[in-house]
Formats: structure tokens, C-alpha cells, sequence
């Protein structure tokens, strides 16, 4: 029932997120792919509908849904990266494409959610996704690093997005 009611009663993610805030995401996001040839995403969610709480959709499923919908897996090299956050959970969930599977590991990712968090808890809502996206960049960068003078293909948009 606390579930529900935090679902209920969390505002947008506009909110959290004013317009100026999300164009620093965006600048953050272009700022690190310049360094890597991966693509990196960001989406928030304030609330799930009253009846995907009471069906248990958890935020890794909205996640994984989100990965799709915005076509992360439909990089050349299957390097893309969604960072989600559901605030009504309070959770942050990493979802990497398949060319990154066993280059980047669980406690990575893990430690991207960790730094994300921090700032979180300090109400720092915007620091804490322009650290996890340069964090999150800095693993594509050491496994897909852009070459000297190499121009990447940007294959998805930088604009963060709400669910």
C-alpha cells in the first residue's frame, strides 16, 4: 500500500527537471559521447499508473520497456545505454546493450547507480545525472573509445526524456 500511495502522490518529473536542467542532461550526454563511440540515454519517470503498481510492474521492467521504446538496442554496435530513474521509487535502474556484455560489469554499473544516488539523497537531482552520465561515459569511453580525429555517428538523440 506505501508503494501505491507514493505512485499516487509524487509530482512530474518536470518538476525536478525544469527546461534549463534538461538541456545541461543533454549537453552532458553530447559532451561525453564526443569521447566515446556508444550512445547514451536518459529517461525519468515520476510515477507509474496506479494500476502498474498494483500489477507489479517493478522499475526494472519500465526500464527494460523504456530501452525499447527508445530504440538503445538499435545502435551499429549494440553500445547503447539507458539511465532511468522512476522517482516514486526512488530507483535508478542501468540498462546496457549486448556489445557491452562482458566489457562492463554488474559492480560497474552498479557504482554508477551509487554516485547517482549520493546526489540524489542530497536533492541534487541534476548533478547526480550529469555525474552518472560522465561516469557511465567514462566505462564506454574505456571500451569504445572514439578515435584520433574520428567523427561518431550520433545515432540517438541527446534530449533526456520523460516517460
Amino acid at each position: 500500500m506505501r508503494r501505491l500511495f507514493a505512485h499516487l502522490f509524487t509530482g512530474d518529473a518536470q518538476g525536478r527537471f525544469p527546461e534549463a536542467d534538461m538541456q545541461r542532461i543533454a549537453a552532458a550526454i553530447a559532451d561525453g559521447e564526443a569521447r566515446h563511440r556508444g550512445e547514451v540515454c536518459f529517461a525519468v519517470e515520476g510515477a507509474l499508473d496506479w494500476r502498474d503498481v498494483l500489477r507489479g510492474v517493478q522499475a526494472r521492467t519500465r526500464a527494460l520497456d523504456a530501452f525499447a521504446q527508445l530504440r538503445v538496442w538499435d545502435t551499429a554496435a549494440n553500445n547503447g545505454v539507458l539511465v532511468y530513474l522512476l522517482l516514486a521509487d526512488h530507483r535508478i535502474e542501468i540498462v546496457a546493450d549486448r556489445g557491452l556484455r562482458g566489457r562492463v560489469g554488474d559492480e560497474q554499473w552498479r557504482g554508477v547507480c551509487l554516485l547517482m544516488e549520493e546526489r540524489l539523497r542530497a536533492g541534487e537531482y541534476t548533478d547526480a545525472v550529469v555525474d552518472a552520465i560522465a561516469a557511465a561515459s567514462a566505462l564506454l569511453a574505456a571500451h569504445f573509445p572514439q578515435a584520433p580525429g574520428g567523427m561518431d555517428e550520433d545515432e540517438l538523440p541527446n534530449a533526456p526524456v520523460f516517460l
